[in-house]
């Protein structure tokens, strides 16, 4: 079985760390990625890492995951509460899925209240901040073990 997890970023998140840092800290999708593969390998995973601004690409990752990952994490950003399309692609994804927010999302203008993806998610963490995305490794790869 692949121990590689596909950890998928949708638009925007490529200016992590400039973007609105008091609400997204000042941690770098570059610095995210390489603590992902540094938690995964302690773990015995690997680390697919992806971002795309274009909702086709994110789908398209997803497809691909079906026949390469043990898992995906993802953040779908704006994709969250409008695309219907990558709700399709996850539902067709059987192993673990987990939908991450850097953001509690919640607590945000009432827009971001309705995440799509949560619906086919096997887990959500939400307002952890950069560090989420380790704590989401760490998740994953139990539930991988446990199955």
């Amino acid at each position: 079985m692949s121990r590689t997890i596909f950890v998928l970023n949708g638009p925007n998140l490529n200016l992590l760390g400039e973007r609105e840092p008091a609400i997204y800290g000042t941690t770098t999708l570059a610095d995210v990625r390489q603590n992902c593969i540094t938690k995964a390998e302690q773990l015995g995973f690997q680390i697919d890492f992806r971002q795309t601004n274009f909702e086709g690409e994110l789908v398209e990752s997803v497809h691909q995951a079906r026949k390469q990952a043990c898992g995906i994490i993802i953040n779908p950003a704006g994709y969250t509460f409008t695309s219907v399309a990558l709700l399709d692609a996850l539902k067709m994804f059987d192993p673990p899925k987990i939908e991450l927010h850097i953001s509690n999302v919640h607590a945000r203008e009432s827009i971001y209240h309705n995440s799509l993806i949560s619906r086919v998610a096997t887990a959500i963490m939400i307002g952890l901040g950069a560090r989420g995305y380790e704590l989401a490794i760490e998740a994953m790869a139990g539930m991988v073990d446990q199955a």
